[in-house]
């Protein structure tokens, strides 16, 4: 994917009415477009933890998590290994026991789990699901594509992702550091000290109450900002 095509479609997923519809839009037109799917769903491994990006419309709830939990299962194996994983009658399948039951127990028969190639992450795949022995035998072929063009798509909203949370975190960091001079600025004019050692006294609080520095200069300027607060207390 070329930059300038890359940056289009960031925009057009900015624009659009959020990552979580778009991947969830994905995961819709997968069941569409794959013959036998009843359910689709996105797994990524990010900061080493599974997780699942969206799942389609009828997704059986916890169908991913159970695999996530016992650290087994088709999705499981094809983000981990990069390899497909392909299940045509989970009544008769022996990989993966606990998943299995549970899964048969959701009306789910067949699993097909194909790995997707994603940036800067470690493992990913896309997962199909149907209610009938060998429901997607005659679909991997068209689930296989659909996961190589979907690739790009996730990839763009996994960066999407990174740069808002990157952004948060500056905000955040911002606004700790905004109150932290605005209590070391209390502490100067109620004690007359300088900014280094109304720091320092902050910080021994913090330790001695186990309380996060930002956190108690937060309270400090919340008193004295209160409407009754009075100069000096």
């Amino acid at each position: 994917m070329s930059s300038e095509t890359s940056d289009t479609l960031d925009q057009a997923m900015v624009r659009s009415s959020g990552l979580d519809t778009l991947l969830r839009d994905l995961t819709d037109r997968a069941v569409q477009e794959v013959p036998g799917a009843e359910a689709c769903s996105i797994t990524v491994r990010r900061a080493g933890r599974l997780l699942t990006l969206a799942g389609s419309d009828g997704m059986p709830s916890g169908l991913d998590l159970r695999q996530y939990e016992n650290g087994s299962g088709p999705c499981v194996d094809a983000a981990g290994t990069g390899e497909e994983q392909y299940a045509p009658d989970l009544a008769e399948e022996s990989r993966w026991p606990s998943y299995t039951a549970y899964a048969l127990s959701t009306g789910v028969r067949c699993v097909l789990a194909v790995p997707v190639a994603v940036e800067g992450e470690s493992g990913a795949a896309i997962n199909f699901y149907g209610v009938r022995a060998g429901a997607l035998g005659t679909g991997r072929d068209a689930a296989r594509a659909f996961a190589a063009r979907s690739g790009d798509a996730i990839d763009v909203a996994l960066r999407i992702e990174r740069r808002r949370q990157s952004a948060a975190d500056v905000r955040t960091a911002l606004l700790s550091r905004s109150v932290i001079d605005q209590a070391v600025g209390i502490l100067m004019a109620r004690e007359r000290i300088d900014a280094r050692i109304a720091l320092e006294r902050l910080r021994r609080v913090s330790q001695d109450r186990n309380v996060k520095l930002r956190d108690l200069c937060g309270q400090l300027v919340a008193r004295v900002s209160a409407p009754d607060s009075r100069r000096g207390k």
